[in-house]
């Protein structure tokens, strides 16, 4: 099985949320203080491959150095950004879901964005912040399965 795999951060640095899906429909969201070791081994449970885009450089070494769990040793680790390279498409995954006609619904909002949500939901518990970040992961995550279709069209 195939799990499409994104991170978010505070900005101290701990991991905040970690997307993963795996089609056609499953998608789990670890959260907070479920973000661990444990949660995440069991919510790969069954994967052999995991789909990133960047994570080569920093979804999947922020999992290793937060968790002390290297990913790349238990899974064949594909990221989307060197595929997205060979076929001229640059940028971050906003950038090339634009270009290539991806939509989501959390248009504008970014990393940084993500953080500052972050924050606000854990300051002031607000369930709107969180609800917001956990769909900008959701597509995030989710859109790098038609990425991936997409490039593969372009063949």
């Amino acid at each position: 099985m195939k799990a499409y795999l994104d991170i978010e951060t505070s900005f101290g640095g701990e991991i905040t949320v970690v997307g993963i899906f795996c089609p056609p429909g499953r998608m789990i969201q670890l959260i907070g203080d479920e973000v661990n070791r444990t949660n995440l081994w069991k919510a790969l449970e069954g994967v052999a491959s995991i789909v990133t885009y960047n994570g080569n450089r920093f979804d999947l070494p922020k999992i290793r150095d937060c968790m002390g769990l290297d990913l790349f040793k238990y899974f064949d680790c594909q990221d989307l950004l060197y595929a997205c390279h060979r076929k001229k498409l640059y940028g971050g995954l906003k950038k090339v879901e634009e270009n290539l006609g991806i939509g989501r619904n959390t248009r504008g909002i970014d990393g940084m964005d993500a953080m500052r949500l972050w924050e606000q939901y854990r300051r002031f518990a607000d369930d709107q912040s969180l609800r917001i970040l956990l769909e900008y992961n959701r597509e995030d995550t989710v859109n790098l399965y038609h990425l991936e279709r997409r490039l593969s069209q372009m063949e």
